[in-house]
């Protein structure tokens, strides 16, 4: 979903109906108040932010938006009308994703946004952790086998994500505690091993790839043969 952000009727229903013709769904906000307030119940995928509305301004909305935690991540394109070099650098600053100048045209606004939304997918993407067909993505905190979801609970997760991060390291059972359950937790290493026999039944036949290392503990082996 794309919002478009602008006080200018006229504008915005243009703005919407280029993208949904393009494949998008979109929606308008007249002013930054009614756009703000609609953030707290959902999420946009891109927002296209005029500088110049009624209520919060977009750059004071950009400021927010990036001081947020749960809308830092959201890919923003400012929209001005002042056109200087100024304005363009301070958006930027401010972590805008892009900068269009009005008047722009339609199809230079869909060009940039699905630039924008390339990007941010790549940015996303590099963060993964893959081994063959098993992935972990860190910023969605899930894990898919051949693109179907693995439920984990957080210590197996935790786990996981260790060993994906180090294939092919040996770790003893007292450094899975450390790191997964933190080293204050006085537990027993036999946690450890209930929770890698778990692990490795979610995980189906890639949970072969967790080997055991006689009298060590744990690695996982770097390539998945079926």
């Amino acid at each position: 979903m794309i919002w478009c952000v602008e006080d200018d009727p006229s504008i915005r229903d243009i703005e919407v109906y280029a993208l949904v013709s393009t494949g998008f769904e979109a929606k308008g906000f007249a002013d930054g108040d009614s756009f703000w307030e609609a953030l707290r119940s959902e999420k946009p995928e891109l927002v296209i932010l005029d500088v110049m509305l009624p209520g919060k301004d977009g750059v004071t909305l950009l400021k927010l938006m990036k001081a947020n935690e749960e809308f830092a991540d959201i890919p923003i394109i400012m929209a001005t009308a002042k056109g200087s070099e100024y304005d363009k650098i301070q958006s930027l600053d401010l972590g805008a994703d892009d900068y269009l100048v009005k008047p722009f045209g339609i199809m230079e606004m869909v060009s940039r946004v699905k630039a924008v939304l390339r990007r941010c997918k790549r940015s996303a993407s590099s963060n993964l952790l893959k081994l063959d067909g098993l992935a972990l993505n860190p910023d969605e905190h899930t894990v898919t086998i051949d693109g179907e979801r693995v439920i984990l609970t957080y210590k197996e997760y935790e786990l996981l994500h260790l060993f994906l991060s180090q294939p092919g390291i040996a770790f003893t059972r007292e450094q899975l505690l450390a790191s997964v359950w933190n080293t204050e937790y006085a537990g027993e290493t036999r946690t450890v091993d209930m929770h890698i026999r778990t692990l490795r039944q979610k995980l189906g036949s890639y949970g072969r790839l967790i080997e055991t290392v006689r009298n060590v503990g744990y690695r996982l082996e770097a390539k998945h043969d079926k």
